[in-house]
């Protein structure tokens, strides 16, 4: 069985007013001609195939495109949903994308059984079994009781979300001794694992209720295909338990780092290997910093990076004690001729002159809205900690709400 995973598409995503669409369309033509060289049995997408819950509907179109472009290679796909994505719109093309080879399971089902399938191999090759978990939601594994402190509502998520992988592993034993065939168990999950690098377009899902998932409490699967952090990694040195990362750089934070999808071979019962496989960059995103004299150079060193007809996308943090009003202005003129454009412009002073202005505060355009929030928060230094996680799950609401996404 050979097995292409990725993660965290984020179709429609809106980076700092800037679409993705043409790099996601670039990225899914070319996850297309890796499908077919390396004659991939199954696509497994785990979680975040949009970046909203209302995705816009070339973002929807592109999805569409990618099920029938992949069914033509003969290849199955198997779309878990994630915190981002929509229970509801996921669900209403299920039935119809059955049809096209295509599973979908976008949110936890009523009984552990239904998230068990087996996926056949190509030519009527054995395949393996699948536990198909996606995001779980708070709500789906554990009540909130009165009285109860933000330590019992941790253990009670952690223990929710183990007993539910528990069960779901139980059902699909059970199918492979009904079987009577050495068929390799493949569980998924959206979640965030313990030691985990995250970035910062990844989003607390479990606000002050679960900081982490243990790796203990993933059920002996094979191989055990994660989503939610963006960045490529084993959990916990564990060869099969892996995030294969979002196959595109979601923030500038994210530039550094080599996006790749993860080819999963599988034989019998057992994991043969995982191969990662580098996916190319479809457009320059850099971050550059420094003085105002030292920008230039930096800036046409990017520029030199980018392909005859693109643009580049830039952050650029400059060293200044000086407050310059005109500090925009003197950014663009530096990119003027360049194939350039600055998306975010931060200001960064000397560490003494940081002591000195510390009570001066930050720009709130150098800052997320969860920092802007956290600060203030910071601030009611008498609130228990139970009210501070309630207002922290109440913002998330809202800015869910605001995002079009589901809540934390």
């Amino acid at each position: 069985m050979r097995l292409l995973h990725t993660s965290d598409l984020h179709l429609g995503q809106n980076f700092l007013g800037q679409s993705r669409e043409a790099e996601h369309a670039a990225f899914l033509d070319w996850l297309i001609g890796q499908v077919r060289e390396h004659q991939v049995d199954a696509v497994l997408v785990a979680g975040d195939v949009f970046d909203t819950g209302t995705p816009p509907s070339y973002a929807r179109e592109q999805y569409n495109q990618f099920i029938v472009a992949l069914r033509d290679t003969g290849a199955r796909l198997v779309v878990l949903g994630g915190n981002h994505d929509s229970p509801a719109m996921l669900s209403e093309s299920r039935g119809l994308l059955a049809r096209l080879d295509t599973l979908v399971v976008p949110t936890l089902l009523a009984e552990p059984g239904e998230h068990v399938h087996r996926i056949p191999g190509r030519a009527g090759a054995p395949g393996m079994i699948l536990c198909a978990v996606p995001f779980i939601r708070a709500r789906d594994v554990a009540r909130s009781e009165a009285g109860q402190s933000a330590d019992d509502k941790r253990g009670a998520m952690m223990e929710g979300i183990a007993a539910h992988y528990a069960r779901i592993h139980a059902a699909a034993v059970a199918m492979r001794e009904a079987e009577a065939a050495p068929l390799p168990i493949v569980a998924t999950g959206h979640l965030t694992t313990v030691g985990a690098s995250t970035s910062d377009s990844v989003r607390e899902i479990y606000v002050g209720s679960l900081n982490a998932f243990p790796t203990s409490a993933f059920p002996p699967a094979a191989y055990i295909a994660l989503g939610h952090i963006h960045q490529p990694q084993k959990v916990g040195g564990l060869e099969h338990i892996r995030y294969s990362g979002s196959p595109i750089p979601l923030s500038f934070d994210e530039v550094g780092q080599v996006k790749q999808v993860l080819l999963v071979e599988l034989d019998g019962e057992q994991l043969q290997s995982v191969t990662p496989l580098p996916v190319p960059r479809f457009r320059v995103l850099a971050r550059v910093a420094g003085t105002l004299a030292g920008l230039p150079q930096q800036l046409a060193d990017v520029a030199a990076q980018v392909p005859a007809g693109q643009r580049g996308w830039v952050e650029v943090t400059v060293e200044i004690d000086d407050y310059l009003p005109d500090l925009q202005s003197r950014i663009a003129a530096l990119v003027e001729a360049l194939p350039l454009e600055v998306l975010r412009i931060r200001r960064k002073r000397s560490s003494i002159t940081a002591v000195i202005e510390a009570d001066a505060g930050q720009h709130l355009d150098e800052l997320q809205p969860r920092e802007v929030f956290a600060q203030r928060l910071a601030q009611e230094q008498e609130l228990p900690e139970e009210r501070v996680v309630e207002l922290h799950a109440c913002f998330e609401q809202v800015l869910a709400d605001i995002e079009g996404g589901e809540p934390a």
